[in-house]
């Protein structure tokens, strides 16, 4: 793997943000009234311009096969910038497509060093958004492009008949129908949080109190400093965006000693959240676990186990958690700031026309749901999967990246790469490469606890990373499981 620095790329950054504008491809767009063509005449329509997506384009580019990449967001990778300000526990080499890689190093980018743990600013400015200026991918790319509903042309989803030769219709918010011979879904699932309740249904009072609630990695040493300095914060979950947030507030009680911080779990203990350890693949999602259980021992982050909450409470300052738990049992506490760091879940509702076959408990395909079941895997031990196994009833859908996993906490960036690679030779009839699905993955013992270490300066503990990675001024995190598009968990 080439070594070369997270700086800037081969593309100067202003002819990047200018190549990213991209907000029109008439040569692409496929209206309905040209529908009566060939559905293999038709572009494959990609949904969403974040890792696993912009991999599809590349692949979809290698291949030769016409597309459309539809971004809800004004910028490619759109959501993590939203979490820019959190740095991976998964290195470069884990978090660059090989389809995307060549495509790029053609240009002349170089590629950034293989060990660099990348921020999710860095992610998208030394990758991503050189990958969506390519002009492989560019002319194709249409932002602030938002899907508000996919269909087959002329075809509800009751009607069997000559279905299968229609091709897709999709709607945009904006009224603009769109037409395709197949679509691929890697929207993700970042806009879809889960609730507070403990039961799948919100608390009650939740809605009532979402101005005292942030969902997962508020930039809690930046632009939301203010917010969380000097005031009692309840941390709900047991994840990687509750763990980022509880390191990020740590450091902050000690510039700020007024600060509070409590964390609640349901589980009887945090076992699962402190992770593998030095048994942990990736030295810095292990170091972390250690540090969040010392912060814990030694009394600066006051921890809730068994808290399941039902009622949530609020009057003009602060804000009162109930917990009742399956026996009745309560227990309560009174904060100035919640953050529901409580997982995502898929939303489905724009494919409610299309024939699905999702899993009862995971809202993953049915083929898929038994290999990344979190009762019986970790994100290390997810085994290889592509298309046979994303397929629907509804030939030509495919929900890929994280909203392919529903609820399962146990995604990889990794694995949402061989997904499209597969998906895409499968598009392109080349179904002996679709099938050849691997994997080489970190493996950790505990998929939902894949932690980055803090760093040393931040919150004072020894982390075993070396170099820069140490002095940098921005909490470490592992993201991806929750949906918010990390490489490894």
């Amino acid at each position: 793997m080439s070594s070369g620095c997270c700086g800037p790329v081969a593309a100067p950054a202003e002819q990047n943000a200018q190549a990213v504008q991209v907000t029109r491809s008439p040569q692409t767009a496929v209206r309905p009234q040209d529908s009566g063509s060939r559905p293999d005449a038709l572009p494959v329509v990609v949904i969403g311009a974040g890792p696993v997506g912009l991999a599809a384009a590349a692949h979809l580019a290698a291949r030769g096969l016409d597309f459309l990449l539809l971004e809800a967001g004004a910028q490619a990778g759109a959501s993590i910038a939203q979490w820019g300000h959190v740095r991976t526990f998964s290195p470069w080499k884990y978090n660059l497509d090989a389809a995307a890689r060549r495509l790029l190093e053609a240009g002349g980018w170089t590629a950034p060093d293989e060990d660099w743990l990348p921020t999710g600013a860095e992610l998208i400015e030394g990758y991503l958004a050189p990958l969506a200026a390519h002009p492989a991918v560019a002319p194709h790319l249409r932002l602030n492009a938002r899907v508000a509903g996919i269909s087959r042309a002329g075809f509800d989803r009751v009607r069997t008949t000559g279905r299968e030769a229609a091709p897709f219709l999709i709607r945009l918010a904006d009224g603009e129908e769109i037409s395709a011979r197949a679509v691929v879904d890697a929207s993700g699932t970042w806009t879809t949080p889960n609730v507070l309740g403990a039961s799948g249904l919100p608390a009650h009072g939740e809605h009532e109190a979402a101005a005292f609630v942030d969902h997962a990695l508020p930039d809690v040493l930046g632009a939301d400093r203010e917010t969380y300095a000097g005031r009692h914060t309840l941390v709900v979950g047991a994840g990687h965006s509750a763990a980022t947030t509880l390191l990020a507030l740590a450091r902050l009680a000690e510039e700020a000693p007024d600060t509070r911080i409590t964390w609640a779990v349901r589980a009887g203990n945090a076992t699962r959240t402190y992770g593998g350890g030095a048994a942990d693949a990736l030295p810095a999602r292990g170091a972390l676990g250690a540090g969040l259980r010392e912060l814990v021992e030694t009394g600066r982050i006051t921890l809730l186990t068994g808290f399941f909450t039902h009622t949530v409470v609020t009057d003009a300052e602060t804000v009162t958690v109930i917990s009742r738990d399956p026996s009745g049992n309560e227990q309560k506490v009174t904060v100035d700031r919640i953050v529901a760091a409580t997982g995502y879940r898929p939303d489905h509702s724009i494919s409610s026309e299309l024939r699905l076959d999702l899993d009862a408990i995971l809202g993953s395909t049915r083929a898929l749901a038994p290999l990344i079941d979190p009762n019986h895997h970790s994100c290390g031990t997810v085994p290889a999967h592509g298309a046979d196994e994303l397929a629907h009833p509804e030939a030509g859908y495919y929900a890929v990246g994280v909203k392919s996993y529903g609820r399962a906490p146990t995604f990889l960036m990794a694995t949402g790469y061989e997904q499209v690679r597969s998906v895409v030779a499968a598009l392109s009839g080349d179904w002996e490469a679709a099938r050849d699905v691997r994997l080489d993955l970190p493996e950790t013992g505990v998929c939902s606890s894949s932690l980055a270490a803090a760093q040393e300066a931040r919150v004072g503990l020894a982390t075993g990373i070396s170099g820069g990675l140490l002095a940098a001024p921005l909490p470490l995190a592992g993201v991806g499981a929750a949906g918010t598009g990390g490489c490894c968990g």
